[in-house]
């Protein structure tokens, strides 16, 4: 098994925000330039980074991210794969969080213990799973307890990274935080991923709606495209997740793991202003 902190990574790399978490797929544009690509963000200044599993049906993903996952799942990307990509990231000294990010259908397919027993064993550090609401998340969270038992680890299970979003109403927004772990995932907008030419007016409000049900950190994402976008953000939040706008940059590139290193510092620079 892969040597790994579960949430002790994660509550590290919060100890520095606010923090950058980069998404991108496994797969694309081939697997070993994902591979290569997750890691130079890594190495360049993400703090956490959200690894793409794709799905032929990503209902809440835009244009971008669609493409993506359809040119991975042509490349013959699956969840095996996937894990093993994030056991090679180990191997190759990624020592950020790495969240597991995607849809309930093939992790279902795959077997819930099995995915989640071979996401501890290969170092992953949670699951953010966008169309699996609360209530019907009862049997993941049943078989992440199973396997942690089974295994005999002597820390949590993997948590579950609960989404909340503007539309979300107060009393549904306090259940779903007092069961949140690691950090919240905050929905900036309506609507599917995607960077947007500005931000969301109430975005400020909203984040203070949801500190008032939480002390966990709280990090936003869906619609950020640019470095000074990502600067307002993370001056309201902990964490400012940067997706559409990664996979667009990176996987266009003649160049992705040079477009990596600079889309990284970039980021990170702006918000390194921001730490405390």
């Amino acid at each position: 098994m892969a040597a790994r902190a579960t949430m002790n990574r994660v509550d590290e790399a919060f100890r520095n925000k606010p923090i950058f978490m980069p998404y991108f797929p496994l797969g694309y544009p081939d697997l070993e330039t994902s591979i290569a690509v997750i890691e130079t963000l890594a190495k360049n200044g993400a703090d956490l980074i959200e690894v793409g599993l794709s799905f032929s049906d990503p209902l809440a993903d835009g244009p971008v991210n669609q493409k993506a996952m359809q040119r991975a799942l042509e490349n013959g990307i699956t969840i095996a794969k996937s894990l093993d990509a994030v056991a090679e990231l180990r191997q190759r000294g990624v020592e950020i969080p790495l969240v597991l990010m995607g849809y309930y259908n093939p992790i279902l397919a795959f077997g819930l213990e099995k995915f989640i027993c071979g996401a501890e064993s290969a170092g992953a550090d949670g699951f953010i799973i966008p169309d699996l609401p609360i209530e019907e998340s009862e049997e993941f969270v049943r078989a992440s307890h199973v396997c942690q038992d089974r295994q005999l680890l002597g820390d949590s299970p993997l948590p579950l990274i609960r989404m909340l979003a503007p539309t979300t109403p107060s009393r549904r927004m306090k259940m779903i935080a007092d069961s949140a772990r690691g950090f919240i995932y905050l929905v900036s907008v309506t609507g599917v991923t995607g960077a947007r030419k500005s931000l969301s007016e109430g975005l400020a409000d909203l984040v203070e709606r949801v500190r008032e049900h939480t002390s966990i950190p709280v990090c936003i994402g869906f619609g950020i495209g640019t470095p000074q976008q990502a600067k307002e953000v993370g001056a309201i939040s902990d964490g400012v997740i940067i997706g559409s706008a990664c996979v667009r940059e990176i996987g266009e590139s003649e160049q992705p793991v040079g477009t990596a290193q600079k889309f990284a510092r970039s980021y990170n620079a702006v918000l390194q202003e921001l730490k405390h």
